[in-house]
């Protein structure tokens, strides 16, 4: 009975240590998720300036059409089987399902694609989807670790150029992205964007004319610039998105934690006051027999 008591003991001071350690990863993960909120919102704010002066421009060069002939836009070797897909996840864990779920939701676009005889090549960006799929066995045409912990615009940038120069070269036909972003505090939504080639953007009902540019050749080298602006763009804030997702995940499991642990230690408190009383009756019960057996 001693040594159940003992070990009951070691279980409630094990348990309570875990619960001050998740206690602090949620306060060390609410604190970041406040920063990464807040750039997400002036990322958004930017790209929201991006898209207007894409959508500007695109319907300059297009003269009211819906085709533009870009490539950004329109590729004429779209008939191509190969698809490139760039995910987003953390580089680390303890965040409930926040990058399994980015994972799955890759896994069933490369089935979709598959079904339409169609090519999957995976960029990966985050050590655990990097780990999932060496595990799995499936190939990764390019990867990094630590971009999506620390987002910096250089290297995204450099990262989905890579993307790109293929697109434009015709090797592939499309990119698609995949992140699990970020919608309030308490909730995350996966976020699934065809990057290239660039789908219809509308010209805001309200948008001022703030670009005076002469008309053919230059309109179209502006317009590829802005376009490859918007992509690069589009990478960057999706890491940024992605962080602030991840943060508020990990708050989330953190708590559910620290709660778990604190009814734990409740059962196993209440499991070592009963297993006392025993040891205490059952010593009384001894100390009474042998009593009674000296009469």
């Amino acid at each position: 009975m001693g040594n159940n008591l003992k070990d009951i003991r070691k279980q409630i001071s094990s348990v309570l240590n875990t619960q001050k350690t998740t206690r602090a990863m949620k306060l060390v993960s609410t604190s970041k998720l406040k920063k990464a909120d807040e750039m997400a919102r002036r990322s958004k704010t930017y790209a929201n300036k991006i898209v207007e002066v894409l959508a500007e421009i695109k319907a300059r060069v297009s003269n009211g059409n819906n085709a533009v002939d870009n490539p950004y836009f329109f590729l004429e070797n779209s008939n191509l089987n190969l698809v490139d897909i760039v995910l987003v996840t953390a580089d680390k864990g303890l965040c409930g399902g926040f990058n399994i779920n980015t994972i799955k939701e890759v896994n069933r676009l490369i089935t979709e694609h598959k079904l339409k005889d169609m090519k999957v090549r995976l960029r990966v960006i985050g050590k655990k989807a990097v780990e999932y799929y060496r595990f799995n066995e499936i190939e990764v045409l390019d990867s990094v670790v630590g971009l999506s912990t620390s987002p910096d615009y250089s290297q995204a940038a450099d990262f989905i150029n890579k993307a790109v120069e293929d697109y434009l070269n015709g090797v592939t036909s499309k990119i698609i992205l995949v992140h699990n972003g970020f919608k309030n505090m308490i909730s995350q939504e996966m976020k699934v964007s065809q990057l290239l080639p660039i789908k219809t953007i509308e010209l805001p009902e309200v948008c001022s004319s703030i670009l005076e540019v002469e008309p053919n050749e230059q309109e179209n080298e502006i317009l590829n610039q802005l376009a490859n602006k918007y992509v690069e763009f589009s990478m960057y804030f999706a890491l940024v998105d992605s962080l602030a997702a991840e943060h508020s995940a990990r708050m989330q499991a953190m708590d559910a934690a620290t709660s778990n642990a604190g009814e734990l230690a409740k059962s196993l408190t209440i499991a070592y006051n009963k297993a006392r009383q025993e040891a205490i009756t059952t010593e009384l019960v001894e100390i009474n027999t042998g009593v009674e057996s000296m009469k």
